[in-house]
């Protein structure tokens, strides 16, 4: 049976505390137990149903991980603080001193500093690679290498990963493929294909109102129980846990992420092939000139599209920066970092979201000084909305009158 992530959100049924259709929210920090007996036992781990203190888990936070669990697939999941707060606890849990990680190059700038500038620390290296070329990536693997890490569309650029190809790596090499999958919640499922680990910045898409800093790690039960050990697990240790409140908040935001992904695909591949009509350099995963086009189509889950997120180049920073404030004095959308909100976010990733990575490594994987990263967002009439936004490109002469 093909896999269907939002029915399996849909069929998880929680009743509040006095019969409410929402789950009432636990706002406490620490739990009562009647035996002492329990909460040793708690302590140990061997207590099924029992909450200890809110840093271990809540019943708020635990009816999220389990609907999020559903939509990827995973026996279990863990709600973090952020988004980092996710990928930080995962590369930790499983390297340590002389351990070495595979990732892709072209990644999210906070995970590309952690991996480059943190984890060296502690003596944990990392090899960035193309993760597009599956030769390449077997070749960068050691003795020493525990992780093969990628985002299924990468973060700025929109490569896509081959998460089939690199999870018979990760096997053939006893390695842990960790995928991050904010770019495309329910339109890829890395775990059906293969992926060990799947982690989310829920601060995305998946709450989608831009009110809320988030995380998920979706795995197996072995793996989220040995992050959450009081005695070495990492999000247990290391103190990322997600607030009851906005947990609640986001279960409630996830019911709707069906039908948000649906228009935000729709939008985007509407614009997508209008940029790209009109000769501007274009990239989204949805458009056959796309280098992995055919590949996403192989792993997607047809119905949610292939995303939000697209890019194209101004030519330079200027007529970037230019563009983006002249579309936002024009309420096309916000000039803004993040993704996934009701209106379009756009930003130059090279001066913003990517600018820890060094310039010629920028320059080397192809991340020019005119890239602007859209969020498409989910604007009811998008024909209105590219002809303002082909109006902001003719006055700021990213697109010449005779191109138009």
């Amino acid at each position: 049976m093909k896999f269907k992530p939002a029915n399996n959100i849909q069929d998880l049924q929680y009743f509040g505390e006095f019969g409410g259709v929402n789950p009432s929210i636990s706002d406490s920090s620490t739990y009562t137990f009647i035996s002492a007996k329990t909460m040793q036992d708690t302590f140990e781990g061997n207590t099924d149903g029992c909450y200890l203190y809110s840093r271990h888990t809540t019943p708020s936070n635990l009816y999220l991980s389990q609907a999020l669990a559903a939509m990827e697939g995973t026996e279990s999941a863990n709600v973090t603080a952020s988004g980092m707060g996710a990928i930080t606890p995962v590369i930790l849990q499983l390297c340590g001193a002389g351990d070495h990680v595979v990732s892709s190059r072209t990644i999210y700038g906070g995970t590309y500093a952690f991996l480059k500038n943190f984890t060296p620390r502690l003596n944990i290296t990392t090899s960035f690679v193309d993760i597009t070329k599956l030769d390449i990536v077997e070749a960068a693997i050691t003795p020493n290498t525990k992780v093969l890490y990628c985002e299924s569309v990468s973060n700025p650029l929109l490569e896509v990963a081959d998460i089939e190809g690199l999870a018979k790596l990760a096997k053939k090499h006893n390695l842990k493929l960790v995928v991050d999958n904010t770019f495309s919640p329910l339109s890829v499922s890395p775990a059906v294909l293969g992926a060990d680990i799947v982690i989310h910045s829920l601060t995305k898409f998946i709450n989608g109102s831009s009110d809320t800093v988030g995380g998920v790690v979706c795995g197996t039960q072995e793996f989220i129980d040995s992050l959450k050990s009081v005695n070495d697990g990492a999000c247990m240790l290391l103190g990322s846990t997600m607030d009851s409140l906005r947990a609640a908040s986001v279960l409630k935001n996830l019911r709707t992420l069906h039908i948000r992904m649906q228009q935000h695909s729709y939008n985007a591949t509407f614009l997508a092939e209008k940029f790209q009509g009109l000769g501007i350099k274009t990239v989204y995963p949805g458009l056959a000139s796309h280098p992995s086009h055919e590949l996403f189509k192989t792993m997607m889950n047809e119905k949610y599209g292939f995303g939000g997120m697209l890019t194209i180049d101004a030519g330079s920073l200027e007529k970037a920066n230019a563009l983006m404030e002249l579309m936002q004095e024009k309420n096309l959308g916000y000039l803004a970092v993040s993704l996934g909100f009701y209106k379009t976010l756009f930003s130059a990733p090279g001066s913003s979201t990517s600018s820890e990575i060094p310039e010629d490594e920028q320059k080397e994987m192809g991340l020019s000084n005119g890239l602007i990263r859209f969020s498409i967002g989910l604007d009811a009439d998008i024909e209105r909305t590219f002809d303002i936004m082909k109006a902001c490109m003719l006055e700021v002469g990213v697109l010449q009158t005779e191109m138009a």
